[in-house]
């Protein structure tokens, strides 16, 4: 059965070595909003320990307090058994607690050598710091297998790689207690287990380590014990080989969680999306998409994976109207008949919402929702000519209101207040309610990006149940993910991509983990029509 925390008084007459990390009743509030409630965690010296819960159970705040970017209300933090007050992250960069974020810190145009030293120079003199930095850098990349070249521009290195820059710039400011957050968001299967070998060796040489993800099966992989939040509060702390998959959802959620793969489609519909050829270059005159064709039939989930920033984000700008093919064209079959865009002559996203294409985006802020809008309000964005909100000219208040509420009942978004601003709202109810809005008019066609990006256990479980349900009404659904689990578990079939080309395609009876990663990392197009992998 899980542990639950000790209390302070017993964690201090525990005998055996003094964890590297001690967080004793540690409490934070945010307005009405307890992020943090008297939460004690111990993380062992050179252990991998796991930190898991839903969006809003406290492990941002709690990492906050670690790294230095908020300060308790109440508890105490120890670091090797001395109490410190962190203050800042200079402060715990100074105790050796560093933190890898989701998001890489880099500069891109500058070199890995300049990045690791950025904020670190130690001087005027930077030719004699770089000079410095390259020999560290130099020791730092063989004792610990990260092998990088230090003169390569941050912009032209893959992911995996950068994963590693972020790891030595750690190293180079003395981590011996490094955070990582959500660490292989946006890697492939291979390069994540290249992260977890680095991260053995890490721990090999003494470096504490606190992982922080929603991949339950990952924790299980890598971690030595894994601590679970719910609520603001620490619910369980247990070793990684006494617990599963369903029992660490069950703790997150509260209630048993069902995960699992959706019934494959038996016969698809007719051919509601035809797109061909498709190119499409940015501003710099970078081609982002290439060739690309595919067509999509009624009653089934095509999916699209790949490592982020290889076509996918535009491939879904194009198809949803949000950009204008440049090369290429896309058909779509609505309720009258075809409606074809073409260079010159393209349909824009009110136009294609008429047709019964529906658009959840993969930026929730930046293209889902308005944040300074209260929820009434982003809740009828892209739909405000609908008969049921206005009035002539005028859009009516009152109705907005009330078909917002109905989407909170229908979809489960907290608090139930469509007055509350957006910006107030969860991640996970932030999505729940863009879908709402998307999937309420039953669309002919859905197009959905990252439709679990950020989003905890229980959401997704609902998630993939109205997907699902969406495509057995009959609904043409385009599905793109970075998640391959979440590709395995829904898609009829699925398209890989990688630097903007279309590098395989493979039925879900094809389909598995292998094959779809060295399709995500291959670097030259795939036979057509074929579904051979790339050497």
């Amino acid at each position: 059965m899980p542990s639950t925390p000790a209390s302070v008084s017993s964690l201090a007459t525990q005998p055996g070595p003094v964890p590297a990390v001690q967080l004793h009743g540690i409490s934070k509030r945010f307005g009405e909003v307890q992020a943090n409630r008297d939460v004690h965690l111990e993380v062992e010296r050179g252990t991998i320990h796991g930190l898991v819960g839903e969006n809003g159970a406290g492990k941002s705040t709690l990492m906050s307090i670690l790294y230095g970017f908020h300060e308790p209300d109440a508890g105490r933090v120890l670091i090797d058994g001395r109490e410190v007050r962190l203050r800042s992250a200079q402060e715990a960069i100074a105790h050796g607690i560093v933190m890898v974020h989701q998001h890489f810190m880099l500069v891109e145009r500058f070199t890995v050598l300049e990045n690791v030293v950025l904020g670190a120079e130690g001087g005027f003199a930077l030719r004699g710091s770089l000079a410095k930095a390259r020999s560290e850098l130099r020791r730092l990349s063989a004792e610990f297998g990260l092998a990088v070249d230090p003169d390569a521009r941050v912009r032209d290195l893959p992911v995996g790689t950068l994963q590693r820059v972020e790891i030595l710039k750690a190293l180079y400011r003395g981590a011996r207690i490094l955070v990582l957050d959500e660490p292989t968001g946006v890697l492939t299967p291979r390069e994540t287990e290249q992260l977890f070998g680095v991260l053995r060796e890490l721990k090999a040489r003494g470096v504490t380590l606190l992982l922080v993800t929603h991949k339950l099966k990952e924790i299980l992989g890598v971690t030595d014990r894994v601590t679970v939040m719910r609520g603001g509060s620490v619910v369980a702390t247990l070793p990684t080989a006494d617990t599963s998959e369903a029992e660490l959802a069950e703790l997150m959620v509260g209630r048993r969680v069902t995960l699992g793969h959706a019934a494959a489609v038996r016969e698809v519909g007719e051919l509601r999306l035809a797109a061909r050829n498709l190119h499409w270059h940015d501003a710099q005159g970078v081609a982002r998409l290439k060739q690309v064709s595919l067509e999509l039939h009624a009653g089934e989930i095509v999916g699209v994976v790949g490592v982020a920033g290889n076509g996918q984000s535009e491939l879904l700008a194009l198809l949803s109207g949000l950009q204008a093919p440049q090369q290429g064209s896309v058909r779509y079959l609505g309720a009258a008949g075809w409606r074809e865009s073409v260079p010159g002559r393209p349909i824009g996203p009110l136009a294609l919402r008429r047709l019964g294409v529906a658009h959840v985006p993969e930026d929730r802020h930046r293209q889902g929702l308005v944040l300074g809008f209260p929820m009434w309000e982003s809740a009828v964005l892209g739909y405000q000519d609908d008969r049921e909100i206005r009035r002539g000219p005028l859009l009516w208040r009152s109705a907005m209101r009330n078909a917002c509420r109905r989407m909170m009942e229908e979809f489960d978004v907290r608090p139930r207040d469509p007055d509350l601003g957006s910006a107030k709202f969860s991640g996970g109810n932030q999505q729940k309610l863009i879908l709402a809005r998307e999937f309420r008019r039953s669309p002919r066609l859905l197009l959905i990006g990252q439709p679990t990006r950020g989003v905890d256990i229980g959401a997704i479980e609902f998630i993939h149940r109205r997907i699902v349900a969406l495509r057995d009404a009959g609904c043409a659904v385009l599905l793109v993910s970075t998640e391959l689990e979440e590709i395995l578990a829904l898609a009829d079939r699925i398209v890989v991509m990688c630097g903007g080309r279309i590098t395989g395609t493979l039925s879900r009876a094809e389909a598995d983990e292998r094959r779809l990663g060295a399709l995500m990392g291959a670097h030259r197009e795939a036979p057509a029509g074929g579904t051979e992998l790339l050497s």
